[in-house]
């Protein structure tokens, strides 16, 4: 019984996640004012956080889809999948809603039906939003349905569902005015949802010393190769938007940029850190679950601050 008080308590914790998610987007807010980010960011970086647990999620139920004896319960992963992919739903609602008070100038709280249906019918950002709204809750009802009457389904169709709608926005950007840019974008948005998403995940549905010495080790190949194409791409990104370095301290979004970086070097050298202290031990099942689920939720919090100045970077002038 104290195993699993331990257990819940450590995965409440992982709510701690969007404590550290808006910091980053306080952060990027005094970096960047006045030139943004929109208040729309808050939301945004809820909404991002969900969707790219769901892809993680998703992502775990592929990999072990040819595994007699998969490390994960594929029921558990589906009930997992979708009670986030509800929330996230509900979250891209939001969102959806006060983009459209924010584009008619406003409160958040006090826009009318009619409003939101102009904004979804004939602005770009508005059908995108509506689209976004679609896949995520596509999944929730898949997942929902595979978990209720435990289908073997496959997971590929969630894994490109959810991708989908994290990659609906930001290829449609600024960067994809540029060659190759919305490719750019939608592996820079990728990336970063399967490094972040798979190690919630595990968070999420791990439940014994040997799932973790089992799935870690994967988890930690994924996540390096994962954050040089999140870094490369960024660059890239960052480069050609601002056009030179002195925008990188002139303005709010150099100065976010900037942030970006410095939160990016960071993770890197926690994250070499961790394969010395955390990833070896636990795949030589020298470190016990709840151990392991604490360095899980911990490394999880702090990328989430990454993940808000992101989201406030993609609202910034």
């Amino acid at each position: 019984m104290r195993t699993v008080r331990s257990v819940v308590s450590g995965r409440t914790w992982l709510l701690s996640t969007i404590v550290t998610a808006l910091a980053g987007v306080g952060i990027a807010w005094m970096l960047a004012t006045p030139d943004g980010p929109s208040p729309t960011s808050v939301v945004r970086v809820l909404a991002v956080g969900l969707g790219a647990t769901v892809f993680g999620l998703a992502a775990w139920q592929f990999l072990q889809r040819d595994e007699r004896r998969p490390a994960l319960d594929p029921n558990l992963l589906w009930q997992s999948t979708a009670a986030v992919a509800g929330s996230w739903t509900v979250a891209e609602v939001v969102l959806v809603v006060v983009e459209a008070a924010e584009a008619e100038g406003h409160s958040r709280f006090a826009v009318a039906p009619g409003t939101v249906i102009d904004f979804v019918r004939v602005v770009n950002t508005g059908r995108l939003g509506v689209l976004t709204v679609v896949c995520a809750a596509l999944v929730a009802v898949t997942a929902a349905v595979a978990y209720r009457r435990s289908l073997p389904w496959p997971a590929a169709p969630v894994l490109a569902l959810s991708g989908l709608a994290l990659i609906t926005r930001p290829v449609s950007g600024h960067m994809s005015q540029q060659m190759l840019g919305a490719l750019l974008g939608a592996g820079h948005v990728l990336a970063a949802a399967t490094w972040f998403g798979m190690l919630a995940a595990l968070a999420l549905t791990v439940r014994s010393r040997g799932a973790w010495a089992t799935l870690l080790p994967r988890y930690s190949t994924i996540a390096g190769r994962c954050v040089w194409v999140v870094a490369a791409t960024g660059v890239v990104n960052a480069a050609i938007r601002l056009g030179g370095v002195a925008p990188l301290v002139t303005t709010g979004y150099g100065r976010v940029v900037l942030a970006k970086i410095v939160a990016l070097a960071a993770l890197l050298a926690a994250g070499w850190w961790l394969r010395r202290t955390w990833v070896a031990p636990a795949s030589a099942h020298r470190t016990g679950a709840d151990a392991s689920l604490r360095w899980a939720v911990g490394e999880s919090a702090a990328m989430a601050t990454a993940l808000g100045l992101a989201a406030a970077l993609a609202t910034t002038a």
